[in-house]
């Protein structure tokens, strides 16, 4: 009698598993992304790139895999402790706190503040970038702490939160800010009553002498409320002010913030957002009474910049899976991937991904270079809330069709797609919806005189590079030159955007650059990915995007 084959069915099996991908990782997302890496280097980061290598390599492989459980095990409010003490404690899943020590050792909060000099600022961009592609909740606070540190900055008194916030060290513990080598910021503008009309804020806050106050009242959205101290908007005797609230005061006793509960929201598991009460807590006010927006307008424009990291960031991980899985799966004979319509699809998500990335980082030159240069100040202005708009707009779509790549299987929160997806509309929202970004671009294109012709100058780089952006230009300039309406404020923004994106992709030579200018801006495409002109070079574009 013979022995059985080592692919032999057991008695009773039901199949063999069989036509399913690899794992996806480990992989190395710094080696295998050539745009970005073409990127770093044309927009001045390329001293960085050592430590952009390193961090490539950690996220696709161990924080990949940390991910996972931080999604699972969601934060928990702890608002008492068993003596009945108020706490107002959020737990998180261990790898949570795993993944936030990574992120700022390696300077996803700090980067751009302790490591300064050119090109900072586009490296600190792609490490978010990085980061994001693996465990978007955890963006949040990292986010929030990188962009307060100029606003900290603003005020010597608090010159120590501002050091230690910009410092690679994490500590998740609940101690007062002089016990720890460095803290994490969260924020809370929004009201129930005002929405992203912070002007209607309702909290009070009364003057206690110098610039210390006592704040009574609400917050709606309490971002990352494990924070070790918050920046916050609260009507002064003079008006809509600025503040920094701690959660421990400086007796060392813990300050009157009260949590209420933490919302169940759509998007990101690992993270936590609140709601939470003041009762007549102490915080420190940050510039002038009544300049409460100024203030902190310089956090906001680099929220908005990591809300289009973040949102090209999922966008290229949602590719990436896709590709991944067509590779491997068949059907009818041969893989997915080698489906004529299949690489359509595929090979217009590489041209959206690229194009998303390439002008995120641009924007990321203007900030980095804007103390130095008006032109690039009044560029990243501009240009920060048009990506903003676009880019973030145009995430969810994506990361659903990249779900039906993998059919079913894109479905289940095994895969990594669904918490893609339901993070997707996120950067759409926070720091201002698409309508805000909107009106945000009407304004400083009509308030600020050298808006327009730094984003015109921008196009002027590009000319001659392809009919369909010149003939575009020419339609802005003469749009931007007269007033255009509120109500046409989305359609200009996103012709805006369009035109921005390709003209970057055309000056860095980029090989989607040609189909990117027929399909977005020369009609030559449906309303959907997948829609691209058969004679386009799948194959050129799918290795670009993902080398086999």
């Amino acid at each position: 009698m013979s022995e059985p084959s080592n692919n032999a069915l057991p008695p009773f099996a039901t199949h063999r598993v069989e036509n399913q991908p690899p794992p996806f990782a480990p992989r190395d997302l710094w080696r295998d992304d050539h745009a970005l890496r073409e990127a770093v280097e044309r927009e001045g980061g390329g001293a960085h790139a050592d430590a952009l290598a390193r961090y490539g390599a950690l996220a696709g492989d161990s924080l990949y895999a940390l991910s996972f459980d931080a999604h699972r095990d969601r934060p928990r409010l702890r608002s008492h402790d068993r003596y009945g003490q108020r706490t107002d404690l959020v737990e998180f899943h261990p790898n949570y706190h795993a993944l936030m020590q990574a992120a700022i050792e390696h300077g996803v909060a700090g980067y751009s503040w302790h490591r300064p000099g050119p090109g900072a600022h586009v490296a600190r961009a792609v490490l978010s970038y990085l980061h994001h592609q693996v465990e978007p909740g955890t963006s949040c606070p990292l986010t929030m702490t990188h962009a307060a540190v100029p606003v900290l900055r603003h005020a010597p008194a608090l010159a120590p939160w501002a050091a230690k916030a910009a410092a690679p060290h994490y500590d998740g513990r609940d101690l007062p800010m002089a016990d720890k080598a460095g803290v994490t910021l969260g924020m809370g503008m929004t009201e129930k009553q005002g929405g992203s009309d912070v002007r209607a804020n309702a909290t009070v806050a009364t003057p206690l002498g110098g610039d210390a106050y006592r704040l009574v009242g609400h917050k709606w959205f309490f971002s990352a409320p494990m924070s070790d101290a918050f920046l916050v908007l609260a009507q002064a005797p003079g008006g809509l002010s600025c503040f920094l609230l701690p959660r421990w005061r400086e007796d060392g006793s813990r300050n009157a913030l009260r949590l209420m509960r933490l919302k169940d929201k759509l998007g990101d598991w690992s993270n936590a957002s609140s709601e939470v009460e003041f009762e007549g807590a102490w915080a420190q006010r940050i510039g002038e009474e009544g300049r409460g927006v100024a203030t902190i307008i310089e956090m906001v424009m680099l929220t908005r910049l990591d809300c289009m990291l973040g949102s090209a960031a999922e966008m290229r991980m949602a590719l990436a899976q896709a590709l991944h899985h067509t590779r491997h799966r068949r059907a009818f004979g041969k893989t997915l991937a080698e489906h004529a319509l299949m690489r359509n699809v595929l090979a217009d998500l590489a041209i959206e991904s690229e194009a998303a990335l390439q002008f995120s980082l641009r924007v990321a030159r203007a900030v980095d270079r804007a103390p130095q240069d008006p032109a690039e100040a009044a560029f990243a202005r501009v240009a920060t809330a048009v990506g903003k708009y676009w880019i973030c707009k145009r995430a969810p779509a994506f990361v659903n069709e990249a779900q039906e790549c993998l059919g079913g299987a894109g479905y289940v929160e095994e895969s990594l797609l669904p918490r893609l997806y339901r993070q997707a509309p996120l950067n759409s929202i926070w720091e201002g919806s698409g309508n805000i970004q909107c009106l945000d671009v009407l304004r400083a294109l009509a308030r600020e005189p050298e808006a327009g012709p730094a984003v015109l100058d921008e196009l002027r780089r590009a000319r001659g590079l392809h009919p369909a952006l010149d003939a575009r230009s020419d339609e802005l300039a003469q749009a931007l030159g007269g007033r255009i309406q509120e109500a046409q404020a989305r359609l200009w923004t996103e012709r805006l955007a369009l035109a921005l994106q390709a003209a970057v992709l055309l000056r860095a030579g980029s090989p989607c650059a040609e189909a990117f200018c027929r399909s977005r801006l020369d009609s030559a495409h449906g309303l959907v990915f997948g829609t691209l002109p058969s004679d386009v070079d799948f194959e050129t574009l799918l290795q670009r995007a993902l080398p086999e």
